[in-house]
């Protein structure tokens, strides 16, 4: 058996050196295939042709307002048909005669759209940051890219916020509206400085840092949470990064710049609020639901959260009536994050490009859905893809919160030749299943370079080459993750890094390996780890729990040192336990640690 040395992220075993991402492989030379676990139908097979044919220029037809700027670039290149208000029966209608589509967020892009372009629709831009008006699922199965425009709104995004931490601090909406109903109130209106107080930053992303420098120069400490923020560059900025429950306890403001994703739903809820220091005082521009909306209300009327200003809710328009709205301490303004006259030039550029980049054949960076992979190769790797992402996801789940994910290493096991295993592939869904838990990037092979270096990420590839017969792609795939530390101890592996192992087993991604210690789960539904002390009855008082909560248990395997001494065991569950019954589990005497783990 012989060990290749470790490459850079960059030179991935390719079957096809051609089709490298740093080539700027064109739509014409592959075939779409949808990696989006939102989104998992079978695929489809379309090969994408250049919409910039011999005979014509391409047809771009804009359906909501795009700054005239925008519009210069794409008139350039492309006939530019400006349509506005379109009836769903309308779009449909002209899609037929469209390369090209450019909407804002009013504007749905539904499956009828992609079947109603005959397959002449290439590319569909969303002038903005959110894709939750287009069908990405479709856009993939008819071959078109999609690609938005995240980076243009964050100066203006960042300056509202800014606008609101100041407006809340002094009561100037209140004020404002005091006097102008004939009232003089100087002394209800008393409001606190910033200087010297304590600002937490929850999401260190483009926004969030922007927030970071211009709260700094109004002489705040600021402290941030993001579990992929690079210490260096807050350092640059002066800020310190914490832990999430340390920066709730801290924090005499709170600005939060997180997605909207499973693991940030009703973050703010009243288990969090109950953790903060009284009298904190709220700012949110980044998505609604990331706040429970009645636990707010409730930690307002409480005392524990003096005030609060919120450019963002869970439903936009909120309902007339909204307490949270009317509340006497809160601040609201109707989403106006991106509204500046700048704003929206320089979205309606960065649209007009990726477009244009798109028709020209060109991948854009900015693109949300389909990576593009040979036929053959997906048959063969479709299980290993599968693996691939779910060792992400099981990678991050272990790190423990204030921990941040820059350094990363996968290692392929197989007895394929270097030169006869396609490798993007499997780090692209590795990627996927590290950043898009607390992330709202879609990654795909499109973009998971891109998207890793952002947030510096620094992926490395090791291969071992074993004997044996090379019918199988891969015997094994391992992700380590080094320099962080570990919500759960036991997946620390001697050499010190967070260390998940896996394998396909009969077409089904199976767990083998956590820390040192070897196990055998299968990864569907989620997975709870317990170290123990090795003795009889351990699955039977677990199991009896789970069983009594009506958890169904699919997998359950121990690995261990020696008997009678430390062992590992991990569960497969069909349905998440509840809390009551995890306190249960971590209750039982003879389990010295144990962690949930959601698929």
């Amino acid at each position: 058996m012989a060990t290749s040395a470790p490459h850079a992220l960059r030179t991935p075993f390719l079957r096809n050196p051609s089709l490298s991402l740093s080539s700027k492989p064109t739509l014409s030379s592959v075939f779409p295939v949808s990696l989006s676990s939102r989104r998992r139908a079978a695929p489809r097979l379309v090969v994408v042709l250049s919409a910039a044919r011999l005979d014509a220029k391409p047809t771009v037809l804009v359906a909501e307002k795009l700054g005239e700027a925008g519009l210069d670039l794409l008139k350039e290149f492309a006939n530019v048909d400006c349509s506005y208000n379109l009836s769903p029966e309308e779009l449909c209608t002209k899609i037929s005669l469209c390369d090209a589509l450019i909407v804002r967020s009013g504007t749905k892009v539904s499956r009828e759209v992609f079947e109603s372009s005959g397959g002449r629709l290439k590319v569909v831009g969303r002038a903005g940051v959110g894709i939750d008006n287009v069908d990405l699922g479709a856009a993939t199965e008819f071959g078109c890219l999609v690609v938005n425009a995240p980076t243009a709104n964050t100066v203006a995004a960042a300056e509202h916020g800014i606008a609101l931490l100041t407006a809340m601090a002094r009561n100037v909406a209140q004020a404002d509206a005091s006097v102008k109903a004939g009232k003089w109130q100087r002394n209800k209106y008393v409001g606190v400085s910033l200087v010297g107080k304590t600002l937490a930053v929850m999401g260190f992303g483009k926004v969030g840092s922007e927030v970071a420098r211009r709260a700094k120069g109004l002489g705040m400490h600021v402290i941030a949470h993001d579990p992929y923020a690079p210490a260096d560059r807050a350092r640059a900025i002066g800020v310190e990064l914490v832990s999430f429950d340390e920066a709730l306890a801290s924090a005499d403001f709170i600005s939060l710049h997180m997605p909207l994703t499973p693991a940030t739903s009703k973050v703010l809820n009243d288990e969090t609020f109950a953790k903060m220091k009284k009298g904190v005082r709220i700012v949110n521009v980044a998505r609604g639901g990331v706040i429970d909306e009645d636990a707010l209300v409730r930690a307002l009327d409480g005392g524990i959260v003096a005030q609060a200003a919120l450019d963002v809710f869970t439903v936009e328009p909120p309902p007339q009536g909204n307490t949270l709205v009317l509340h006497e301490r809160v601040t609201a303004t109707p989403h106006l994050g991106a509204s500046t006259m700048e704003a929206q030039e320089g979205v309606a550029v960065e649209i007009a490009e990726a477009v244009v980049g798109a028709l020209k054949g060109e991948l854009a960076a900015t693109a949300v859905n389909a990576p593009m992979v040979p036929a053959e190769v997906l048959t063969e790797l479709k299980p290993y893809v599968v693996l691939a992402e779910k060792l992400g996801r099981l990678a991050v789940q272990l790190v423990a919160g204030g921990s941040g994910v820059k350094t990363v290493k996968v290692s392929y096991a197989s007895a394929r030749a270097p030169d006869d295993l396609d490798t993007r592939l499997l780090r692209a869904m590795i990627t996927k299943g590290l950043i898009e838990p607390i992330s709202d990037v879609f990654v795909n092979l499109v973009n998971a370079d891109f998207t890793a270096k952002q947030r510096g990420l620094r992926i490395t590839e090791e291969r071992t080459v074993l004997d044996g017969s090379p019918e199988s792609p891969l015997d094994s795939i391992q992700v380590q993750i080094a320099n962080v530390e570990s919500k759960f101890a036991s997946a620390i592996s001697e050499s010190g890094e967070i260390t998940v192992e896996g394998r396909v087993k009969d077409g089904v991604p199976h767990l083998t390996k956590v820390g040192s210690f070897e196990v055998d789960v299968s990864l569907e539904g989620s997975i709870i780890l317990c170290r123990q002390v090795d003795q009889p009855g351990m699955i039977g008082t677990v199991g009896s729990i789970l069983g009594e909560e009506n958890v169904n248990v699919s997998f359950m395997s121990v690995g261990r040192i020696a008997p009678r001494k430390q062992a590992v065991m991990a569960i497969g569950v069909d349905d998440q336990p509840s809390k009551p019954a995890l306190k249960r589990i971590g209750d039982v005497p003879a389990i010295e640690e144990f962690v949930f783990l959601k698929l």
